[in-house]
């Protein structure tokens, strides 16, 4: 389809089930906001095969177009999930998969992903505010590094905010999340929160996507999107 330029053991059930529910409690605190609204992408209604549905592609950088598809995966909670299986090895490549009905800017977003292979990078990530290919904020977690990274990404330059080393086995699943609040970023990795900072460069709504780089092989499920309203 064509693009436009827009912990060291696996987790059983139990412990993703604990996850989650972590990073739930953490999103819903009380800070004098109104419900929120609450959206899981629905992947065990896609077809094997095909890109997900209510998707669009883009790619920060150079390289190729990414390859994007729902495939089986019997580890999933659903059986079904979203796989970037592109391996162009070009380094300053970053492929998107943009969710399209929703903007916003005050959001929680959580997701389990898979690294699977890549010899360039392994990793998943998570990119919010997305207003084009060139312009978001994009949390990571890279199982060859193993570190979580906090990136702005303005004019298709990427600049990292913060980061923190965090074991990221690849082949298993893991639960990453963020929490942006005006300038306010939360992010957790398995249940735990690793990093809280604050950065105002872009203020903007934009949309939700999936993010890998370069030639990562990475599986997606469990994608929950909560908007949050503005603050007075």
């Amino acid at each position: 389809m064509d693009e436009r330029k827009y912990c060291h053991n696996p987790l059983t059930p139990l412990a993703f089930a604990a996850a989650i529910i972590a990073v739930t409690l953490l999103y819903s605190r009380s800070d004098g906001l109104s419900q929120s609204t609450s959206t899981t992408i629905a992947i065990s209604r896609m077809d094997i095969g095909a890109p997900p549905r209510e998707f669009e592609f883009a790619r920060t950088g150079q390289g190729s177009s990414s390859r994007w598809t729902v495939v089986r995966d019997t580890d999933g909670l659903e059986g079904r999930v979203i796989e970037q299986s592109s391996t162009d090895q070009t380094d300053y490549r970053f492929p998107l998969a943009i969710f399209r009905p929703l903007a916003t800017k005050n959001v929680t977003v959580s997701l389990r992903f898979k690294p699977l292979d890549g010899r360039i990078d392994r990793s998943g990530g998570i990119a919010i505010r997305v207003t084009d290919a060139d312009n978001y904020y994009v949390v990571r977690a890279n199982a060859l590094e193993d570190n979580i990274r906090f990136y702005r990404v303005v004019d298709g330059r990427r600049e990292q905010i913060a980061s923190v080393d965090m074991n990221v086995s690849a082949g298993r699943w893991h639960v990453l999340g963020i929490k942006a609040e005006g300038e306010r970023f939360a992010i957790t990795f398995n249940g735990k929160t690793v990093i809280t900072t604050s950065d105002n460069a872009i203020s903007k709504a934009g949309k939700i996507a999936l993010w890998t780089k370069a030639d990562s092989v990475t599986r997606f499920d469990q994608i929950a999107i909560d908007v949050l309203p503005d603050k007075e």
